[in-house]
């Protein structure tokens, strides 16, 4: 997934924690090197695997992401990943005509794809083990359905607004693949800026006012902002429209960290 976060709390969490798994991984490396000295070694073709960034930024429950990575020359491969992903449940939010009630649908899926180059000269090893660069495009769509209560002249009602949120990015990425063991991969893709293209698109009852109908729209990009790790960047100079959408282009960075099996 490509997220723009430079001030983030759970992408600093993130690179913390792969700070420190770094750390370990050269210690486990460096004896896993001794332990097979011959460098001629080739792996297996293919890889499955997990992407365990992305469940520790969104949670386990609303981000379950797979990939399959290919092998196709010595130094090349191709891979997918696809998956469900849905935002982390809203917090409760109030504006002078109403407040948010409860979330109604939450749902959403990602595929991307990229093509990987392992560099000869700086590895000892061939695909998929090693340090690699390449483009990547990854799309990914966020659909949320919420109750909101309203105060009208006559009284208090209930309507139902639905977001939809629509990223596509182009970029290039850098990363290293550990193989340990012969069959585990890790996979940290630490380096990915790329360009990313945003549609948010808000909708709610025709009946409701346009006085209360923008409060809504403000409302619901702010609760965007707070649980989306990098929007608060992406729509800081932008404004819902009339029609109740957002359309923009910004950078975008790509960060994962998968962990796998090589097979």
């Amino acid at each position: 997934m490509t997220i723009k976060v430079p001030y983030s709390r759970g992408y600093h969490a993130i690179v913390t924690a792969s700070i420190v798994l770094l750390l370990a991984i050269s210690t486990c490396f460096g004896q896993d090197q001794q332990e097979r000295p011959d460098k001629t070694f080739k792996h297996k073709k293919n890889v499955i695997r997990y992407n365990l960034s992305g469940a520790m930024l969104f949670g386990t429950n609303h981000y379950v992401v797979f990939g399959y990575e290919r092998v196709i020359r010595s130094n090349q491969s191709i891979s997918i990943n696809f998956g469900r992903i849905a935002l982390p449940k809203f917090i409760g939010i109030n504006t002078d005509s109403g407040s948010l009630q409860k979330d109604l649908k939450n749902s959403g899926y990602q595929v991307s794809i990229d093509y990987r180059f392992y560099l000869r000269k700086e590895n000892k090893f061939d695909a998929p083990h090693g340090l690699y660069i390449g483009p990547y495009y990854s799309y990914n769509r966020f659909m949320r359905d919420n109750e909101w209560h309203y105060k009208k002249n006559a009284g208090n009602s209930f309507l139902d607004a639905h977001t939809d949120l629509k990223i596509n990015t182009v970029g290039f990425q850098l990363g290293y693949q550990f193989i340990f063991w012969k069959k585990v991969t890790l996979d940290l893709l630490m380096i990915g800026p790329g360009i990313g293209f945003y549609n948010y698109k808000t909708s709610v009852d025709s009946s409701v006012d346009a006085a209360t109908k923008e409060q809504l729209y403000e409302a619901l990009e702010q609760l965007l902002t707070q649980k989306f790790p990098g929007m608060n960047y992406v729509f800081s100079d932008k404004k819902i429209e009339a029609n109740g959408s957002i359309k923009t282009t910004n950078l975008g960075y790509r960060y994962i960290v998968h962990i796998g099996f090589n097979f």
